[in-house]
């Protein structure tokens, strides 16, 4: 049976109209130094008998630091990771202005046969990134859920740059 998590996807329309994303940074010694292909949606494990959607708060507290937005959620889909992992998304636009406060921690031995062990944050950033950005930075089994998002962005009348689409839009294509 493959693993499952949720997580939440926020994003917002900055006042240039550009279509941004909130992301996270995973803390710990593997993922220090990496940037590109290297963060994620906030998001974490649930079982069989769990709401996804509240996982997905929970997570996004633990992860962020800070309460999820009280606005509303929608769910974006169910995505199928390259480990096999099944993500279960759900977006929400906010106006929020949302910054990094800390995450909870993880212990790990450190480094590796060492007999050390070390207590890492599960996150050690999270930020707004437009779109075209955030393409870059997701780790590749997560893009799929942007290029939804976009689709869902441009399904409410709003391109995917987060302005309103012309009447000849892909004219000639």
């Amino acid at each position: 049976m493959a693993v499952t998590s949720a997580g939440i996807l926020l994003y917002r329309i900055d006042g240039a109209g550009v279509l941004e994303v909130w992301i996270v940074h995973p803390g710990g010694p593997y993922w220090t130094g990496k940037d590109e292909a290297a963060w994620s949606i906030p998001k974490g494990v649930y079982g069989d008998h769990e709401d996804p959607f509240a996982v997905a708060l929970r997570e996004f507290e633990e992860e962020c630091g800070m309460t999820a937005p009280s606005v509303d959620y929608e769910m974006l889909g169910r995505f199928k990771q390259p480990s096999g992992k099944i993500v279960t998304v759900y977006a929400a636009e906010t106006a929020a202005d949302l910054a990094f406060v800390g995450s909870n921690t993880f212990d790990l031995e450190w480094p590796p046969r060492s007999g050390k062990v070390q207590s890492f944050p599960e996150v050690d950033d999270a930020r707004w990134f437009p779109l075209a950005v955030a393409d870059v930075k997701l780790v590749k089994g997560q893009r799929p859920i942007l290029a939804r998002l976009r689709e869902r962005v441009h399904a409410t009348g709003r391109s995917s740059a987060g302005t309103p689409r012309s009447g000849t839009e892909g004219a000639g294509r």
